[in-house]
């Protein structure tokens, strides 16, 4: 395996939250030194002030494989997320059918090793089918590879089936990751309550459901002490309650989908149904309270929420269109908005978009320390440019950001210290 020597890289480190110009080098897939000299023969790669961080790890994209694979395949899927310097996704069992038995998730994963050129980490369901009446074999599928185990946004209302579940989980040492919804307040909800629903006559839900679905998975943990995360913590209500149950000790996480903290409910404007997400997108108090609280720490992880829709699921009326956008393409540049904004370092934004998933899921990667993974990405964080969303790698191409203005551009992506997208990859850019 080639030797690469990075030279003139602002070296963003989101374990010591450091930003500084240095060198780094990799061997034999490896990340082996930071700042020293070149290895006799190393390749140099001269980033010319660009940006080398840990690659971005995605937890909690869709790849509709199986069921629907015309909305996203795992070769599609690994080709935006190369591009969008993402090197490790997580991916959801929510296709169709659902990733409940070894046997699915076996299928998953030899799919992922032949077609993907990133890493691919695959969640199981807690309850088969997603039905919420009947907790799988948890143990079975751990030994098959699963990383987590979740039902997506079809909350397992029986609360006596989810302590169960969560009990066992527990017992085995796995990871449980809930969305945190009140499903009564929430059915048939496509927007947030307030004056902008009123005014476009939509159904809307009230913030206040995901203050009432996070308090009930906190009490089922305090009585089972299992690890959890919550994928995605939207709303100013929720913040309070999610606060009390860290210091209090209980093995709980959160994230957050990059929509969520760069969009409000007002960008729906005239019914424009990319912008239908679950959860529906917030309001600007909202958005910046959840911005507050991941730069505090309070929110763990930046996900992407990668949900490919075809055009005809998206072309219907807002009522009925389906819920979900793309987001392993513009993942990077549409965070660093925020970074642009002045609301969060670039260290720290990499502390959630790589190190805090790494710690979650308990992998080597998502650091620049000696002895790690090089999963690469380098990024120039200030190139502009216009998003067009047939650029996209994607098959799917349901972004909220079409034609959008952007700055952050990846060069360059390494998976093991191979290039997967950028002018270094074999036989030219790949993206």
């Amino acid at each position: 395996m080639t030797t690469l020597h990075f030279i003139n890289a602002r070296l963003i480190d989101p374990v010591a939250l450091t930003d500084d110009v240095g060198t780094l080098t990799v061997q034999d897939g490896l990340i082996t030194a930071l700042n020293a000299d070149a290895p006799a023969g190393a390749t140099v790669i001269d980033c010319d002030g660009a940006c080398l961080a840990p690659g971005i790890i995605d937890i909690g994209v869709k790849v509709s494989e199986p069921g629907e694979r015309h909305k996203e395949s795992f070769r599609s899927a690994g080709r935006a997320a190369a591009a969008g310097g993402v090197t490790t996704i997580v991916t959801r069992p929510d296709t169709a059918p659902p990733i409940d038995t070894p046997e699915a998730l076996e299928f998953v994963r030899r799919r992922a090793e032949v077609e993907a050129c990133v890493n691919v980490l695959p969640m199981a369901t807690l309850t088969k089918g997603r039905e919420g009446r009947e907790m799988t074999e948890i143990g079975f599928l751990l030994d098959a590879g699963a990383v987590a185990f979740t039902d997506g946004d079809h909350v397992v209302t029986d609360t006596k089936v989810l302590s169960r579940a969560l009990t066992y989980a527990r017992s085995l040492g796995a990871l449980v990751i809930g969305h945190p919804q009140d499903p009564g307040l929430s059915a048939g909800a496509c927007v947030t309550s307030g004056k902008f629903a009123s005014l476009r006559g939509l159904p809307a839900v009230s913030p206040m459901a995901e203050r009432m679905g996070l308090d009930r998975d906190i009490a089922l943990l305090e009585m089972t002490g299992a690890r959890y995360h919550a994928d995605q913590i939207t709303t100013a209500r929720a913040l309070p309650a999610l606060e009390r149950a860290k210091r209090n000790g209980l093995k709980i996480t959160a994230g957050i989908s990059i929509h969520h903290l760069t969009l409000n409910d007002m960008d729906v404007a005239d019914y424009r149904t990319f912008f239908k997400l679950t959860p529906p997108l917030r309001s600007e108090d909202d958005r910046q309270a959840v911005i507050n609280a991941l730069a505090e720490g309070l929110i763990d992880i930046v996900c992407s929420m990668h949900t490919p829709q075809d055009e005809e699921s998206k072309r219907l009326p807002f009522e009925h269109a389906a819920a979900g956008a793309v987001g392993l393409q513009t993942l990077l540049p549409a965070a660093l908005r925020l970074v642009h904004a002045g609301q969060i370092t670039l260290p720290r934004l990499f502390r959630a978009l790589t190190l805090n998933p790494a710690h979650l899921l308990n992998l080597p990667a998502g650091r620049l320390t000696p002895g790690t993974p090089a999963d690469l990405v380098l990024f120039d964080p200030d190139a502009p440019f216009v998003l067009d969303r047939a650029t996209l790698l994607s098959k799917s191409k349901n972004t909220p950001f079409d034609g959008a203005r952007l700055q952050g551009r990846v060069i360059g992506t390494w998976v093991g210290g191979t290039c997967v997208a950028g002018t270094h990859v074999q036989g030219g850019f790949d993206a």
